[in-house]
């Protein structure tokens, strides 16, 4: 199997994961900087020493650095995210932090030195501290129009150096964490199916609005949404079983209809009266939401089972969405089902449903990886674990592709270390550089390749014909 030729081979990250430097060059808090534990613990008034994503892997200082081991692994693409508060620190100021729109200038120009091109993320999880305080987050209609203006200036700033665009990291995990998904500071046990959807419609529209402004500013741009996707399995053969999966699958995909086709789907109708939610959707909204995606990017860590009774069944933990334990599966250290085939799955899912590009943006194998001493003296990690379960991945992308399925790219996730967004471990790793920073906070942040490095490089210099079937 050889993929074409302008696949676009990258790797993934967040800036509030990798970049550090909370408080430098006028950065102002955002939510990460205030949440050390993860979406699981509480939001702290303000930063703690134990927050491992105040420095997190130094990328702010050693991008340059990063950024040439990743054009030596041969990236044809780079996902990385705007920090919003690097460039309104508050969220409310008149004129953008200008030290931040030149560090991101910096970034983007090192990438397009190795011919790599950017691939940016809006909104990563991470918006600014001031507006979640004020406004209980995406709770509020009043943060479409602060989004606005953030993206109006880092369109216009940028148009000339990123073509491709994402609006909200995995928009639809607002579902299962408002706080994670939404800034929604209020905590969920607290919070109504009316109040979570309500939620989740602000980020619809400003996900468009995001769109059509791109669109305006920069033609020639490609601008996607980007979502948490998982097929859903029914436990059984039983015709409940599999009605119910069927529901739960439409639950996680609305995102993407009304991304894609400008409009809430038939189904939302019954969805709604069930959840007893009554949006409000204002005629404004309508016009807005009708400004689609030019491609639908998304995660894939795992599949899920679902019943009609799961009291009967174990639930097991998956990438922010949880589902029922799956008996033909294996599991990673932290828990989560492997499932290559699935990801075949939901490619064939959403272009049977979309006849639209995809990206696979995220895909990756968290790991407590050791650092060990070659035979050479160098230092490296031997994560023969991970080149398995990320050529099993790309394999069924592949297949996918086989299908007649329209994929444009491959960003694994964490290609270089950095910290977890669901626990803040940085002993939870995805990379295949290794970054020298420890729980405790100490270590030389020194990178070194691991295995990995070579397998993945040659994997792209390939474009796929060094992978084992």
């Amino acid at each position: 199997m050889r993929f074409k030729e302008d696949f676009l081979w990258g790797g993934a990250t967040a800036a509030n994961q990798c970049e550090g430097a909370y408080n430098e060059d006028g950065k102002g808090l955002s939510v990460q900087d205030c949440m050390p534990k993860g979406p699981r613990g509480p939001v702290t008034e303000g930063p703690t020493e134990d927050n491992l994503k105040l420095i997190a892997i130094d990328f702010y200082h050693r991008y340059e650095e990063d950024i040439k081991l990743f054009a030596e692994m041969g990236f044809k693409v780079f996902r990385l995210s705007i920090a919003w508060t690097r460039i309104y620190p508050n969220g409310i100021e008149e004129e953008p932090n200008e030290a931040g729109l030149e560090f991101y200038d910096k970034v983007f120009d090192t990438c397009l030195k190795y011919n790599i091109e950017p691939l940016v993320t809006l909104s990563h999880y991470e918006t600014p501290l001031y507006l979640a305080k004020k406004y209980d987050g995406w709770r509020s209609r009043d943060l479409i129009g602060y989004f606005e203006k953030y993206c109006r200036t880092v369109f216009n700033r940028y148009k000339n150096k990123v073509k491709y665009w994402l609006t909200f990291n995995e928009i639809n995990a607002v579902l299962i964490s408002p706080l994670l998904g939404a800034s929604v500071l209020t905590p969920k046990t607290e919070l109504t199916k009316q109040d979570i959807y309500q939620a989740a419609h602000h980020e619809l529209v400003a996900s468009a609005l995001a769109v059509k402004l791109g669109h305006e500013i920069m033609p020639n741009a490609k601008i996607g949404c980007m979502v948490v996707a998982s097929p859903v399995y029914p436990m059984t053969t039983n015709p409940e079983d599999v009605m119910s999966a069927y529901e739960k699958q439409r639950e996680l995909m609305f995102f993407t209809d009304v991304h894609v086709n400008g409009e809430y789907p038939h189904y939302t109708k019954k969805l709604f009266k069930d959840y007893n939610v009554k949006l409000d959707i204002r005629e404004e909204d309508r016009e807005i939401l009708k400004h689609t995606v030019d491609f639908v990017a998304f995660s894939y860590y795992n599949s899920k089972c679902a019943a009609a009774d799961e009291s009967k069944y174990d639930y097991v933990s998956g990438n922010v969405f949880r589902g029922l334990k799956n008996e033909h599966l294996e599991f990673t250290q932290w828990g989560n089902q492997i499932d290559p085939i699935g990801l075949r799955v939901i490619l064939n899912h959403f272009y049977d449903r979309y006849k639209m590009p995809l990206f696979v943006v995220e895909n990756g194998l968290g790991a407590n990886d050791e650092l060990v001493t070659d035979e050479n003296g160098n230092k490296t990690v031997y994560d023969d674990y991970r080149i398995k379960y990320l050529n099993d991945h790309i394999v069924q992308v592949g297949k996918a592709i086989e299908d007649g399925v329209e994929v444009m790219g491959y960003t694994s996730w964490g290609c270089i270390d950095l910290v977890s967004a669901a626990s803040a471990e940085i002993k939870k790793r995805y990379g295949y550089i290794y970054v020298d920073r420890n729980q405790d906070g100490t270590g030389s942040l020194e990178r070194y390749k691991k295995k990995s490095f070579y397998w993945y490089k040659e994997v792209i210099a390939t474009n796929g014909e060094s992978l084992e079937y």
